[in-house]
This record gives structure tokens, sequence and C-alpha cells, in this order.
């Protein structure tokens, strides 16, 4: 009978330890290195569709800063992070995480004077009185109007915050609608799309 227990503490010590270290090792990649992510909507067509599977860098933020076009991973300003135990080991192992996080491109730099402006052809992005050129986004024409209660300029991106839209600037809730990300809310770049294979392709 003594053996048996001995065998079984000793089994559920060995089994404790491989949960203890997976978890440890799983904070360390997430952390440190890189997490995947899905695509749950269309906000970044055609660059990103529903169902894509795509590699988030987390050594981008030491090894180079952030760059206009960079397409960022982020909690959104406007909700808030739950700073109980289990949240936050949800947040960093990723095990039932509820945090809401959004994927969108940076427009907007800090300093930079932003504007949009409606056309005869369509809307545009105006970056200290330049139109950007945005080849990426779905459509010039397909764009939400702007109404008084929206971010759309002209205004100063504060410093270590930037503008984030969508692609898709027809269907897509960014900083048009909540304003200014604030650089502490980044969770990494998106880097690479790994699945499916057919949509494999760098960002």
């Amino acid at each position: 009978m003594e053996n048996t227990v001995k065998k079984i503490l000793s089994f559920l010590k060995e089994t404790l330890d491989t949960i203890l270290f997976v978890l440890i090792a799983v904070v360390v990649i997430r952390f440190f290195i890189g997490e995947l992510r899905w695509i749950p909507s269309g906000s970044m067509h055609p660059t990103l569709i529903e169902g894509d599977r795509l590699f988030v860098e987390k050594l981008s933020k030491p090894v180079r800063e952030l760059q206009r076009g960079d397409i960022l991973v982020f909690y959104p300003p406007d909700e808030p992070l739950r700073k109980d135990f289990f949240s936050i080991l949800s947040r960093l192992t990723g095990i039932l995480c509820k945090d809401v996080a959004f994927i969108k491109r940076i427009v907007g730099m800090p300093g930079d004077k932003f504007e949009i402006k409606s056309e005869d052809d369509g809307y545009f992005v105006y970056i200290n009185d330049e139109k950007l050129n945005e080849p990426y986004i779905l459509s010039k024409t397909d764009w939400m109007p702007c109404r008084d209660d929206m971010y759309c300029g002209p205004f100063v991106v504060p410093d270590d915050s930037y503008f984030m839209m969508g692609d898709n600037r027809g269907n897509s809730q960014d900083s048009r609608f909540w304003g200014f990300l604030p650089k502490h809310r980044v969770i990494g770049r998106a880097v690479f799309v790994f699945w499916p294979i057919t949509r494999t392709q760098k960002l």
C-alpha cells in the first residue's frame, strides 16, 4: 500500500512539474518571441481575410522602431484589461484569454499632422499635408463618411501613440472611432501569414 501511494505521489509530482514547465515555456515564448493569431473579421481586406493564421512577433519592439504601414495586434484603448491573477495568466499564456484584441495598420505616427479628406474620386489620408499613397486598401471610394464624433482631423498624433486603420475602410472599427492607440497597448507586429498554404505571404 505504501509503495502504491509513493508511486501515485511521484506520478502527480512529475505531472505537475511538466505542466509548470510547459506554462513557463509558453509564457516566455509569447512574451519574448511571438505568438500565433487568426483573423476573425473582414476589417483588413484585402490584405488579410477571415480565417488567415499569422505569426505576430514580439522581437520587433527591441529590434527596431515601429513604422508607418506596420500591421499591429493590440488591445484597443477603450477595452479595459482585467488585472486579476487568472486574467493576467490567461493573457500571458493565451489559454482561455477573453481580452479583446484588434489588428490594424499604422497610418499615423507620433507627431504626424493627420487628416482625412473627401475628394471627387474618393477619400484620402493626408500626412503633414501630403496625400498618403496606400496601395493596400480595399477601395478609395468605399469609406465610412466622417462625422463630427469621429477622429478625421486635422490633428497631431500624440507622442507614444499611433493612429490605426483597417485596410477595409468601409468596414473597420479603428482609430476613427476610438482615437489614438497608446504604445503600451501594442501586443506585437504581424509578420507573415502561414495558413492556409495558398495564402502564405510576408506582411
